[in-house]
């Protein structure tokens, strides 16, 4: 792998499903020799798109990751899904990456998925390049394309290229910096890039967008500026130098365009991948905290001379190898048979391989240093999100947050054998994707798994069945509620029993209000150390976030509630940790029950996009599913919808929308917020499950 940390690059495909992500990295593949033959999405071919469930769907389920070389860099690539069930794929992926290419479909602009993992980018400050793809399409617009990023996305961005020709007449890219055209020709795959002179007709606009191009750098950097007004001719170097230095620092989104299904415009998307996107380097040091005293700020430097420190980002089982823990290494260097250390579980772990994966497909190598991602095999507690390092001076780097799972289904083992091997399988399964997990339901003595949307929970069960060979029988899509309160209380529990021959204490009074959280429980206490040590406060509240996802209603977890320790007794002589957990979990319980219960439902936010002529059929449609529009607009002579609508009522909107308008208008939906279920609606939810109030 490359040494040379200036020319590495670690970048991100993302976008909205169907915008050409994966037809792109196929593309890229190819012309970096790393593939001697394109893959199509379509044909289930794609080198990328490896699961037997993306082949036969045709979409991106988990992000691939693969290492090319194009002229002197070395670029890791990792391809995320576009569909929003899978957005913790994209999460995790941004979290580790110096760089990314946000591609857009140039007939429909900014999609609601390409806005939501652009703000994922924004929230890990990871610098951009926008990819305008499917130039050759009917309805391509580019113009539009590049304002919707403006406006949607409240970016700085301008094109560093125009296409000649739209639709059927794209026939090649003009590129703004160095003022040449470039066509690709279609006899050896668009292999061969002919650069030329701008065609006549062509020249005044692309004149007038290197001015905008230049206006908008200029606005950026003062010296540019000057020279720019002084009238001095810029060279290419000076303007490539000025992009570049604008779109680390996230000023500035350079917008290409292109067709990667008709093999143009790759190349130069690849040279400005090189030119303008950030070397580890260019990133820098990378902040965490000590393991040893989370209040001190550590660094490390992107140097191999650094000690060892990376983040595992993802674990994935492979049918050879075992459980791979894919690692993006920050600093230092790591041998096979080394040991290293995980400081949040205080564990060892021993580097049996280092894997070089190019998909499914891996090689193995003998070390691996600051700028590479890797797998290694042998990890053995580390899980998503953890660090690894020396443990010398180790270090903490961010967690990652996981979205909230609003749905669930109701499964069961076939045989006894499939039983037997049904939850370990599950606990591969949730080790591998953190936004799935399961449980028993106490209430019925289901066994539930729940996901982000229907097709994540289609796809675990299917892989359940084919990848691990577990039968299982699988109910119909639950929807994932939530319990809150509506009045603050108070209660109070006192602890005080002989367990296993020693007297346990332990006492607990507390409040509990309601209190907008998003989705979650604040702990605050009133107490000081002097009035209760420390590790008792840790204990009661340890006693309440155990609790809480047991609900108090129907089972559902307790969210969206402030609770205050406002009192605890304490026996020096009898105090014990376990006794304080039971008297918080007591006294939490009794005080969610002397209030007002309330049901809480999961509202979806949903884009649809339908000729004009079914608009009235869809907007009745969501007014009789309990929803609300939010806002309405046109987009590509079609009218473009935003609803707020509860996921109860969506289960199987695909088919409902395909009858409304005969199956020319889509839509995409992503989990907005919990909300209060109107009594009477709560009343038979509950009356479902065999609770009457």
């Amino acid at each position: 792998m490359s040494k040379n940390l200036e020319n590495i690059r670690n970048i991100g495909i993302m976008a909205h499903i169907d915008a050409g992500k994966t037809t792109t990295t196929e593309r890229i593949l190819y012309y970096t020799g790393k593939n001697y033959k394109i893959g199509e999405v379509h044909d289930g071919a794609a080198t990328m798109d490896w699961m037997v469930q993306e082949q036969e769907r045709g979409i991106t389920i988990t992000s691939a990751a693969t290492t090319c070389k194009w002229k002197s860099e070395t670029i890791n690539i990792i391809d995320t899904p576009g569909h929003v069930d899978f957005t913790i794929e994209v999460e995790r992926a941004l979290r580790v990456l110096d760089g990314a290419v946000g591609v857009f479909d140039s007939v429909h602009g900014v999609e609601p998925q390409s806005e939501t993992v652009w703000a994922q980018a924004d929230r890990y400050k990871v610098p951009r390049l926008a990819f305008c793809n499917k130039m050759d399409r009917v309805g391509a617009d580019f113009n539009n394309c590049v304002e919707e990023i403006k406006s949607k996305l409240n970016k700085v961005a301008a094109p560093i290229q125009l296409p000649i020709g739209a639709e059927d007449e794209f026939d090649g890219i003009i590129d703004l910096v160095e003022m040449t055209a470039k066509r690709f020709k279609s006899e050896d795959l668009g292999a061969s890039v002919v650069s030329e002179d701008i065609p006549a007709e062509l020249r005044d606009d692309a004149e007038l967008a290197r001015e905008t191009l230049i206006e908008t750098l200029a606005d950026y950097d003062d010296d540019f500026a000057e020279k720019y007004l002084g009238g001095e001719d810029l060279s290419v170097e000076e303007v490539k130098a000025v992009i570049r230095k604008a779109t680390i620092q996230d000023f500035f989104i350079p917008v290409l365009c292109g067709s990667a299904f008709k093999n143009k415009g790759v190349q130069p998307l690849l040279d400005a991948i090189g030119d303008y996107l950030p070397s580890p380097l260019d990133r820098g040091e990378v902040k965490g905290v000590s393991a040893k005293d989370n209040e001190t700020e550590m660094t490390r430097k992107p140097e191999v001379g650094e000690l060892f420190s990376g983040l595992a980002f993802k674990i994935t089982t492979d049918p050879f190898v075992g459980l791979l823990t894919y690692v993006r290494i920050y600093s230092g260097e790591i041998k096979v048979g080394q040991n290293i250390h995980n400081p949040l579980k205080k564990k060892k772990e021993r580097v049996n391989k280092i894997l070089q994966m190019h998909a499914d497909k891996r090689t193995e190598l003998e070390t691996a240093k600051a700028g590479d991602i890797v797998a290694l095999s042998g990890m053995k507690f580390t899980t998503t999100g953890e660090t690894l390092c020396t443990d010398h001076k180790p270090i903490i780097f961010d967690l990652m947050d996981f979205p909230e799972s609003v749905i669930s289904v109701a499964i069961e083992p076939k045989t006894a054998a499939d039983e037997k091997k049904l939850l370990a399988t599950l606990d591969q399964l949730q080790i591998e994707d953190p936004s799935f997990s399961y449980r028993n339901n106490p209430e019925t003595g289901q066994l539930l798994i729940f996901g982000m949307g229907e097709l994540h929970l289609e796809i675990i069960a299917d892989r359940l069945k084919r990848e691990f060979k577990v039968g299982v029988n699988v109910g119909k899509p639950q929807v994932s509620y939530r319990e809150t309160i509506s009045q603050p209380t108070e209660a109070e529990n006192l602890f005080n029993k002989e367990q296993a021959g020693k007297m346990q204490f332990g006492h607990a009074k507390v409040r509990v209000e309601p209190f907008d959280c998003d989705g979650q429980i604040v702990f605050e206490t009133e107490l000081t150390k002097k009035n209760l040590p420390e590790d008792y406060i840790a204990a009661i509240e340890k006693g309440i976030r155990d609790t809480a996802p047991g609900g108090a209603l129907a089972g559902y977890p307790l969210i969206n509630l402030k609770v205050t320790l406002l009192e605890a007794k304490f026996n020096e002589e009898e105090s014990s940790e376990v006794a304080y957990v039971i008297a918080a979990s007591q006294a939490f319980m009794d005080a969610v029950r002397k209030s007002t219960l309330e049901l809480l439902e999961p509202i979806m936010s949903l884009e649809i996009v339908t000729p004009a002529d079914y608009t009235g059929d869809v907007i009745s449609d969501i007014n009789q599913k309990r929803g609300h529009i939010s806002s309405m607009g046109a987009k590509q002579n079609k009218e473009l919808i935003d609803a707020e609508v509860p996921l109860s009522e969506l289960f199987g909107y695909s088919t409902d929308l395909r009858s409304k308008s005969q199956g020319r208008a889509s839509f995409s939906m992503e989990f907005l917020k919990y909300q209060i279920v109107e009594k009477n609606l709560a009343k038979k939810v509950l009356e479902s499950k065999g609770i009457y109030i």
